[in-house]
């Protein structure tokens, strides 16, 4: 037997879920793709952070289809190459996104003190979708489409009532926590889903666990908490994504300008910026190559208040980077440790929240 689940997925900031012309268009593969993404949080949360990734990917292939287990059998004990998905979804409209190419909005600039001009808020986050062409005075998408603010489409779920429990919890941690498409970790593609997943009491709490302890493993299974509680901080609401998406673009430049470069393009060693990122225009590390991936810990999200006006909450979920960057745990705990010193200053305007 299979539950049906029905949701209406709303956004709250631009999204650029590319289609095959790199043009917007509602598509169900980003969805599954952040439910799979927040169902191992959840597998984490379940299995107390003690996770053996072999158990965990092999649940997730037997569930939500694979072509690469090596050990997987049908009833009869004959060995099985690929499974089709357990987990069904469809969407109500298949259209591409109503925010076009020529009515992309003017976003306000931000100072930036490592270059001699201000920069728009929306090419400092979302640049890639976002571009500024040659000659041009304000940036514009880099494809056709994106979908609006607002844009709403019904998504429908089936899968096995034997894992309802979880999946469930994975659907209320994308409403809390999900951003789908390019530049998601900026707060692009910030959606909700309603009505609101229910779950457990349990399944309403953030899976916390000590951002010390996440470092044990190299890939995001947790949301990090120190001393002073849940390592999560939202803005003060805003009536305007597009002023909202100023305020992020502040908060990330501060941040990262925040650890200033002892070298150059080239370098023999990273620095403590490189932990935040990688890569880092003109400063590249040698050993890390330029084509090596590091994708930012902390990440946005734009949520809508019961009074309906917009906040950014930013959320960090710790982990080692991978053996590539042969990682110096001592150098990340203290760069981290200064970034969530950053965003409890007083000057960044923001506070802790539980969730």
């Amino acid at each position: 037997m299979h539950t049906i689940r029905k949701h209406r997925v709303q956004f709250n900031t631009p999204a650029f879920l590319g289609n095959a012309e790199q043009n917007a268009q509602w598509r169900t593969p980003p969805f599954k793709a952040q439910l799979r993404q927040w169902w191992r949080v959840a597998y984490a949360a379940d299995h107390k952070f003690n996770v053996q990734l072999a158990d965990m990917r092999r649940e997730e292939g037997l569930l939500f289809g694979h072509a690469w287990l090596e050990n997987d059998r049908d009833e009869k004990g004959n060995k099985v190459a690929a499974r089709s998905s357990q987990v069904r979804l469809r969407l109500s409209r298949w259209e591409e996104g109503g925010l076009k190419k020529n009515q992309w909005p003017r976003l306000a600039s931000v100072r930036h003190p490592e270059v001699p001009q201000q920069v728009a808020s929306d090419l400092y986050l979302g640049y890639g979708p976002v571009t500024l062409p040659r000659g041009a005075q304000q940036p514009t998408l880099k494809s056709n489409a994106a979908i609006q603010p607002g844009e709403e489409a019904e998504l429908l779920l089936a899968y096995p009532e034997s894992v309802i429990q979880r999946l469930d919890r994975a659907l209320w941690l994308m409403h809390q926590y999900g951003t789908a498409g390019g530049r998601s970790r900026n707060g692009w593609g910030s959606y909700e889903l309603a009505p609101v997943p229910i779950v457990t009491e349990q399944g309403t709490k953030a899976p916390l666990r000590n951002w010390r302890e996440c470092l044990a493993l190299d890939w995001p299974h947790a949301i990090g908490q120190d001393e002073q509680g849940a390592l999560i901080w939202q803005t003060t609401p805003h009536d305007d994504w597009k002023v909202l998406m100023k305020t992020l673009a502040i908060i990330k430049i501060g941040l990262r300008t925040h650890f200033r470069f002892a070298t150059g393009d080239g370098a023999y060693q990273p620095d403590a910026r490189h932990w935040l990122s990688y890569p880092v225009t003109r400063h590249s590390v040698q050993p890390w190559g330029n084509n090596a991936r590091l994708p930012n810990q902390l990440r946005f999200k734009v949520r809508r208040n019961s009074d309906g006006k917009l906040i950014g909450v930013i959320f960090h979920m710790p982990h080692l980077p991978p053996p590539a960057f042969n990682p110096d745990r001592q150098a990340i705990v203290a760069v981290w440790t200064q970034v969530h010193r950053f965003l409890d200053n007083p000057a960044q305007q923001l506070k802790r929240i539980a969730e």
